[in-house]
């Protein structure tokens, strides 16, 4: 991914774990008294240290969605014609990466995402439930500002927590799941690039978590367009840096078919 088109996020707590002192190798070390240069220590975890390791969270592109309802986990949302347009700038983006391993929501919008890209690599997409959209109980309805669900009393009472929150899937494990989605990717895929696709609360919430942020929070502040790269680059177990991008081309996160 070139830096140039994309934003660096600051990685919280993890990247600070990720700078240890250094030793010049210019000048090395000698064992006292002998006037020899000592050999440098080598050792399979320092090698596995130094391994970079990139996951690339991308939130779905745009689904078909002519009624605006909030579609969360219903089946049968699928990409519409500009959000196959945008997997398909996605996956031309990353033709020239390093990607091993593809995987995604088992939602099918999100498995339309994945596909251009797999297939541009000769991978098969994979699934992980961990990845998906989170639960919401105003899931099959109306919810913009001004007109449906949240203008009837009856929904009032689910808004009552906006901090865990009461009308769905807590902020705190989502981050978990998806955490170990990450995880389980970086394992797998190590010394290499992948792509795990899913949706954009999990997205933000995930790098929230990482940033050693807040959860809550107001959605129309997230960044996290469609088709948009929040990609984790890890050296070995630590995460060193977050990079924001938008290979599709920038969107507003509060329009329905987002």
């Amino acid at each position: 991914m070139s830096r140039s088109d994309s934003e660096r996020v600051s990685a919280g707590p993890a990247e600070a774990a990720a700078r240890p002192d250094r030793i010049d190798s210019a000048s090395p070390a000698t064992e006292a008294g002998s006037g020899i240069a000592a050999e440098p220590p080598t050792s399979g975890a320092d090698d596995a240290e130094s391994v970079e390791t990139i996951v690339h969270v991308l939130r779905h592109g745009e689904v078909h969605n002519p009624r605006g309802i909030l579609y969360g986990r219903l089946p049968g949302f699928g990409l519409s014609v500009a959000g196959r347009a945008q997997a398909g700038a996605v996956a031309r983006s990353l033709a020239d990466h390093d990607i091993a391993l593809v995987i995604a929501s088992p939602l099918q919008r999100a498995q339309e995402t994945a596909e251009p890209i797999a297939g541009r690599h000769g991978l098969t997409v994979r699934t992980d439930e961990n990845l998906i959209e989170a639960g919401n109980t105003f899931e099959g309805l109306r919810v913009s500002v001004g007109d449906g669900a949240l203008r009837k009393p009856r929904h009032w009472w689910k808004l009552r927590d906006p901090f865990t929150p009461s009308w769905g899937e807590p902020y705190l494990q989502i981050a978990h799941r998806m955490l170990a989605a990450v995880n389980k990717a970086r394992v797998v895929s190590t010394g290499h690039e992948a792509v795990l696709v899913s949706h954009q609360l999990p997205v933000w919430t995930l790098r929230r978590f990482l940033q050693g942020q807040r959860l809550w929070h107001d959605p129309r502040s997230r960044q996290c367009g469609l088709a948009s790269l929040t990609s984790l680059v890890y050296r070995g177990d630590t995460l060193v840096d977050i990079v924001y991008s938008e290979p599709a081309g920038g969107s507003d996160p509060t329009v329905h078919g987002a």
